[in-house]
This record gives structure tokens, C-alpha cells and sequence, in this order.
């Protein structure tokens, strides 16, 4: 009739299914192209990993640090505009960390 498929019954004892489905042309094609996209994968995690820790740990050393000192400087401005209204004095015309008019 149509095209002729190749026969799934053994054509002697020790040759089984598998080891004719995976002589297909097609099959060895899939696995080569599915052991070419793991080796990409794999490469891609590794770089990957590499650059975020490289982020990371340039963030920890610089960002950090300066994150947490504008906080005090925020904090102490803060304390210094409240004892001001407490004490009955003026508020600062300008903040300390502005520059200068």
C-alpha cells in the first residue's frame, strides 16, 4: 500500500527493539543534537554561576558599605531635625549633606 515500515518483530533472538530503533538515522541525529544542547547548558550554568558571583561579591565589598553608611548619615540627620524641634530650635536651613549655597 503506502510506504513500508521497518518491522518491530525480531529478526533474529539477540537483536532487540531498542538496538534497531536507535540505528534510525533520526534517532542518532536527536542525540547528537540532545548532547550538543547539554554541553551548552552546562557551559552557559557554569559562566553564568561565574558572573553572579562575581556580582555578588563586588556588591558585599562596595555596595554594601555605602548602602549602610547613607542609612547612618539618614539616621543621624533624622535625630538631629527631632532633638532640633524639641529643643525649640530652628531646623537646619539646609541639610548637612547638601551642597552649599
Amino acid at each position: 500500500m503506502g510506504s513500508r515500515r521497518p518491522s518491530l518483530k525480531s529478526s533474529s533472538s539477540d537483536d532487540g527493539i531498542l538496538s534497531r530503533i536507535s540505528d534510525y538515522p533520526i534517532v542518532r541525529k536527536g542525540k547528537s543534537t540532545a548532547c550538543d544542547a547539554a554541553y551548552v547548558a552546562k557551559r552557559l550554568m557554569k559562566s553564568t554561576g561565574k558572573a553572579a558571583w562575581i556580582v555578588a561579591t563586588t556588591f558585599i565589598v562596595l555596595g554594601l558599605p555605602l548602602i549602610i553608611e547613607m542609612d547612618r548619615e539618614a539616621q543621624l540627620n533624622e535625630a538631629e531635625l527631632q532633638q532640633a524641634s524639641l529643643l525649640g530650635g530652628a531646623a537646619p536651613a539646609q541639610p548637612a549633606f547638601g551642597p552649599p549655597k
